[in-house]
């Protein structure tokens, strides 16, 4: 997938689609055009080569249209100083599948593998890609779908998951892609979201169309970035999104990120769920990141939602009494 470093305001990248805009007026740009694709309630175009989609957004918006750079969103945002650590092997852990449950889990990732635990949720058209670029050696993302799967079945035994693939094996998506499979989702009774990826935009606004399209799930939990700053990381920064940032015992993990608009936190080091198999991955690997703290506490809301509706769900489990600055409520992972 192409993308492009931008520093619209200095000291603040963020990764865009050099080509791509979202507008909620295409026939505005219609000169630059090759082709229009109704995304959500908005459109995404691809444009003419040579034109500057910064300077084509910063026009429309200038005219009362919105516009917007189509955003790469990654799963582990290592393009933003995260931390370089990769996925170890590690034993198999237990796992009880608990009594099924009527609450569903959306899972917007890179797939799951054909683990023993995930196999009543695993079709071909989401299977994992291990080796993408064919070159022996495991994609950094590869299996970041399925490591999150367990981790919120280990946490809340007995849900049903509804995965769709949105990432590929290198963590990258974008955000055309997310409103896409977002109206997939819609009306498919999902209960959770598991938002284990995420961004930053290039004016630090959220994204566009993305509240809307959020706003149909009754409970979304999101990653709040493995980037170390307080800079706002989207989905997880919009209001409504459970952000979740990562511990290291009992203090914030040196990667992650924090500010005033993060609602929680719960262990993010060290963890152990399932995986690939692959380059001596035997099916379980150990690994670190928001995005794993974040399995944790969709998780933890969605065993809640066995008794309460999700909106209920989230205020009972943010209403813990152990709360830190800039990392919200402490969730304690299920015993």
């Amino acid at each position: 997938m192409r993308k492009r470093l931008v520093e619209h305001i200095p000291g603040h990248p963020a990764l865009i689609r050099p080509d791509e805009l979202l507008t909620s007026s295409p026939a505005a740009v219609a000169r630059w055009t090759r082709s229009a694709t109704p995304v959500h309630n908005i459109h995404l175009v691809r444009l003419s080569p040579g034109v500057d989609v910064l300077d084509l957004t910063a026009a429309l918006r200038d005219r009362g249209h919105l516009a917007s750079p189509n955003h790469v969103l990654v799963g582990q945002p290592l393009y933003f100083g995260g931390p370089g650590s990769r996925p170890s092997p590690a034993r198999a852990v237990p796992y009880e599948p608990g009594k099924p449950c009527d609450v569903t889990v959306g899972v917007l990732d890179t797939g799951l593998a054909p683990h023993p635990w995930l196999r009543e949720w695993y079709r071909d058209e989401i299977a994992e890609t291990p080796d993408a670029d064919g070159d022996g050696a495991l994609d950094e993302q590869a299996g970041h779908g399925t490591f999150v799967a367990g981790l919120i079945l280990r946490h809340a035994p007995g849900v049903r998951l509804r995965v769709l693939r949105l990432l590929d094996s290198h963590g990258a998506g974008d955000e055309a892609r997310l409103l896409a499979a977002l109206d997939r989702l819609r009306g498919q009774g999902v209960d959770v979201l598991n938002l284990s990826f995420g961004g930053y935009t290039f004016d630090d606004q959220p994204p566009l169309g993305l509240a809307d399209a959020l706003s149909a799930f009754p409970a979304a939990v999101a990653c709040a970035g493995n980037t170390g700053s307080p800079r706002p990381f989207w989905p997880a920064a919009l209001p409504g999104v459970v952000a979740v940032a990562a511990l290291d015992g009992d203090a914030r993990a040196a990667f992650s990120a924090y500010g005033p608009w993060v609602d929680a936190c719960a262990q993010g080091v060290g963890l152990t769920s399932s995986f690939v198999e692959h380059s001596g991955f035997h099916g379980y690997a150990s690994w670190s990141g928001t995005s794993f703290a974040t399995a944790i506490v969709t998780g933890a809301v969605a065993r809640l939602c066995r008794d309460m509706p999700p909106p209920d769900a989230v205020r009972q489990a943010l209403g813990g009494s152990r709360r830190i600055p800039d990392l919200g409520v402490v969730v304690a992972p299920a015993r």
